[in-house]
């Protein structure tokens, strides 16, 4: 996949204006006058006549963001519309355009069509001539086109096959299906024989258990004319063979392309963060057909790219060149920074680490992973990918995972990483479906995983290459492969095994090792890379599901330190502005029809497990706007629990990404921040237990043990204040302890029991608070409780909340006569980031909290709402 904003950074700059030069490359887009229409052969049309003449397109797009514009299909986000859709997924499609091509080629010029990605089975027709067919949405296609293009006028067309109706009477007819993932709620496949194994396209749009089943098909990535003559740069890769303190030897390669054999010189600048520059040069000779070039570079004291919160993400910025005859012929720029980065998997007394390690300092990995941006790809902007990226950076994550079963993400994504340090853990595309084994589909993936390595190769962002999720772990332990293992012949079992066995231990490991041998490559999440069983705690990294899948307790997230966490989830709905993007006000309960076509888990029957935990921590909501936030608050404090866990772990665990960040449309699901980008009760949360010093009181079996978890790369020497307090505000007992926190570490503090913290306090009306205080400054805060907030007697806490100005900005401060438990500032449809929320706030205490985003002061103070747990639930306070 390229990005379709400036995508395929090599074309970007060999793009030049005005006319062709002879020695160039130059890049016509086809992006504009695109028409569609329904294919005429399909079942479809008598149903839908309308869409059979040729309408307007965008390409990028799909055929249902084109309906969508024309009006021709309803929103497909809106209550229950999603079935209403389906039929464009099962139908084929006709796209063609009109364009100019100018003057005739000229003698000797290379001229070839260029598609970035086409979705998914699609013919390509020039001028009434059969020029390519596509199978791979994740593969750039080109074909030749010298002799099939004509001066001015020439029309371009290509015929895009529904995948379901392409393999669907193929799979029905095979001895067995191989297993997917969900099986589709509206009756186009039968149960149990899912066609999207069988093909390279997006898992997700198959339906997931966060997000809607739309099977996309059309043009969902730039098309363009390239022209080129005599010389062209294909690649260029600033290879690392050595970066430490001292000295950065980098290998500048080039990958040229060339019509006759001569003598040329390529060149190499580069300019460091501070504005230090340097170059080299090299005479090279030249044959006819390919070049792969390669030219030390040597950068003394390099300023290394660090992730964010251990130094800055430095980028060196390369401009390559290659000259023939003192004439520069073709060049490229691209930014990249310098580190070096290690899986490192020490054995131990736990088994076998699983860290990462840049430029030899040990990172936890605090974050959460990442799914696609929205069900049509092409709708995605770089603003939303920008806001959803900050918001991890502002929430204090380092790391992200690119789960597999997506696309691979444009360039502006992975740019932005780059730029804000946050370290990209990228799976391959593979989202958990047993794939086939045959050669031809895994000589295809070759392809696809090649131009996607050399693709991405240069962002420093990207730390690990996976390839794939939960397909080893699923075929080892889901009960609907160990039914298949039963049910075909041993020998077609060892097939399917050594398939998946070859294209993921060693075809994606192979490209990796060659493409990009400073990053490691992992061949499963979960796994232990083929050296044992998938999904053990002590090696490799571990999805944890027994809480929500499995219905546990969330205080079972205490009963397990895997190696790194690398998924574990809790569910919660959106915000009410949210919802009511998409519902109208009788669709407001939580098992109406359109909130259980918005809740994917389990068939909508999400909202019931939901309901459970609810129950479990906090007692009977009141009413269905106090079940939306007692939702989020429990997701946020279940995450919380075991993040922090994880964290006081260390070095037994060393990674905590959550599932998952953000969302694909607006519904309940595991996400922090929801489909419009507004932060619900976990990602405030997040932001405190992934800070960089933490304090963490791990509760279980009436005793408390307290550490100071810091990400420092120093020691510091602080203060734990350590409070006794009451629900009205007594002060039972306060005392404070010095404390030595080590470097990249967890730091154990003290372990009490509940009767040393309470003596005969009542624990159900009791808190303890820990200040963390470096240099008279609380630097990190937590507070315990001796029991689930439904068995405590929680008071009537008078919140009292006033908005004033603070210089340039608007302020609330949130004041409570006794404890508030879960205090939510709420502005309704007025979209405004909070410096914090979903806080807790001890009697006779204020909290400042800054307000950015919609409305103005007269305009927030009369959507000001603030609640807290008291609020929500059936008996409420305690008086």
């Amino acid at each position: 996949m390229r990005s379709h904003r400036g995508t395929l950074l090599l074309a970007c700059m060999w793009l030049v204006g005005g006319p062709a030069l002879a020695d160039g490359v130059t890049r016509q887009p086809l992006d504009q006058g695109w028409q569609f229409r329904l294919a005429a052969s399909s079942t479809a049309a008598k149903d839908h006549a309308d869409a059979t003449t040729w309408m307007p397109a965008q390409v990028p797009g799909s055929a249902q963001t084109d309906l969508l514009a024309l009006g021709k299909v309803p929103d497909p986000y809106y209550r229950d519309n999603e079935a209403a859709l389906q039929w464009v997924g099962l139908t084929d499609w006709d796209y063609q355009l009109t364009f100019d091509a100018g003057a005739k080629s000229a003698a000797g010029e290379h001229v070839e069509l260029v598609f970035d990605g086409l979705d998914t089975f699609a013919d390509v027709e020039l001028n009434g001539k059969p020029l390519l067919k596509a199978d791979n949405m994740f593969r750039q296609w080109r074909a030749p086109v010298e002799k099939s293009l004509h001066p001015g006028s020439n029309t371009l067309v290509v015929h895009l096959h529904s995948p379901i109706a392409r393999l669907l009477p193929w799979l029905l007819k095979q001895p067995y299906a191989l297993p997917g993932e969900f099986d589709t709620a509206f009756g186009d496949e039968p149960k149990g024989k899912q066609t999207s194994n069988y093909v390279r396209k997006a898992n997700y749009q198959y339906g997931w258990d966060w997000g809607p089943r739309y099977v996309t098909v059309g043009i969902w990535q730039p098309v363009w004319l390239e022209r080129w003559q005599g010389w062209k740069l294909e690649d260029f890769h600033v290879a690392q063979s050595r970066v430490d303190a001292d000295v950065a030897e980098l290998q500048a390669q080039f990958d040229v392309r060339a019509d006759k054999a001569g003598p040329a010189e390529v060149h190499v600048a580069w300019t460091a963060p501070d504005g230090t520059k340097g170059e080299n040069s090299q005479q090279v000779m030249l044959v006819a057909g390919q070049n792969h070039l390669s030219m030390p570079v040597h950068i003394d004291h390099p300023q290394r790219w660090w992730p964010v919160g251990y130094g800055a993400p430095n980028l060196y910025h390369f401009d390559a060149t290659v000259s023939a005859n003192g004439k520069e012929v073709t060049s490229v720029s691209r930014d990249t920074g310098l580190r070096t980065i290690e899986l490192r998997r020490d054995k131990d007394k736990w088994g076998r680490g699983f860290a990462f390690v840049v430029n030899g300092v040990p990172i936890f990995a605090k974050g959460a992973n990442l799914i696609p941006f929205d069900s049509f790809p092409s709708r995605v902007t770089d603003a939303r990918m920008q806001s959803v990226l900050q918001s991890a950076v502002d929430a204090n994550m380092n790391m992200l995972r690119m789960w597999g079963g997506g696309t691979y993400q444009s360039d502006a994504f992975y740019a932005m990483a780059d730029r804000m340090g946050l370290m990209i853990w990228q799976d391959f595309m593979f989202g958990g479906a047993i794939p086939p084994y045959d050669k031809a589909f895994r000589d295809s993936v070759r392809i696809e995983a090649t131009e996607q390595v050399r693709r991405l190769r240069d962002h420093p962002s990207i730390v690990l290459w996976a390839g794939n999720n939960e397909v080893q772990t699923g075929w080892e332990s889901w009960p609907d492969r160990e039914e298949l293992r039963k049910a075909i012949p041993k020998e077609e079992t060892a097939r399917i095994e050594n398939g998946m066995r070859e294209l993921f231990d060693h075809t994606l490991r192979g490209v990796v090792t060659d493409l990009s041998p400073g990053v490691p490559y992992w061949a499963s999440s979960p796994s232990t890379d083929y050296e044992g069983k998938a999904n053990v705690e002590t090696d490799g990294d571990f999805h944890s599901w027994e809480v929500w899948s499995g219905s546990k307790p969330i205080a079972h997230y205490l009963d397990a330190t895997p190696r790194f966490q690398s998924e574990y989830g809790l569910q919660s709905f959106p915000v009410m502005a949210t919802l009511e993007s998409f519902a109208k006000p009788e669709d407001m309960a939580a098992e109406s029809t359109v909130m259980r076509a918005h809740q994917k888990f389990d068939k909508g029957n999400g909202n019931q497990r939901l309901l459970l935990y609810i129950r479990q921590e906090y007692g009977e909501p009141k009413d269905f706007p106090s079940f939306v936030h007692l939702s989020q608050l429990m997701q946020a404090e279940g995450i919380e629990l075991a993040a922090e866990h994880l964290r006081s772990a260390r070095p037994q665990s060393m990674g905590s990404m959550y599932w998952q960040l953000n969302d694909v449309w607006p519904g309940a699901s595991w996400a922090s921040v929801d489909y419009f980008g507004r932060w619900k009760a976990l990602q405030y949360r997040a932001r405190h237990f992934y800070a960089p010093v933490d304090v963490v009181p791990i509760r279980r079996d009436g005793s408390t043990q307290v550490s100071v978890v810091s990400d420092r790369t120093e020691v510091f020497d602080a203060q734990l204040r350590t409070r006794v307090i009451d629900f009205d505000g007594r002060v039972l007992r306060d005392d404070t302890r010095p404390v030595h926190v080590e470097k990249l570490a967890s730091t154990p503090v003290t372990t009490t029991t509940d009767a040393g913290f309470l003596g005969k306090a009542d624990p159900a009306r009791t808190v303890v608070s820990f200040d963390l205080i470096e240099h008279g400054t609380v630097v990190a805060h937590h507070l315990l409780y001796f029991g689930a907030a439904r068995e405590l007697k929680l008071p009537k806490p008078d919140i009292e909340a006033t908005l004033h100005k603070d210089g340039g900005s608007i302020v609330v401060t949130v004041r409570a006569k006794r404890l508030a438990r879960g205090v939510w500032i709420d502005f309704g449809d007025l979209d405004s980031r909070l410096s914090d929320n979903a806080f807790d706030l001890l009697p006779g205490e204020s909290a400042d909290i800054r307000v950015s985003g919609n409305g103005d002061l007269d305009a927030l103070r009369r959507a000001l709402k603030v609640e807290s747990v008291v609020d929500w639930t059936k008996g409420g306070a305690s008086h």
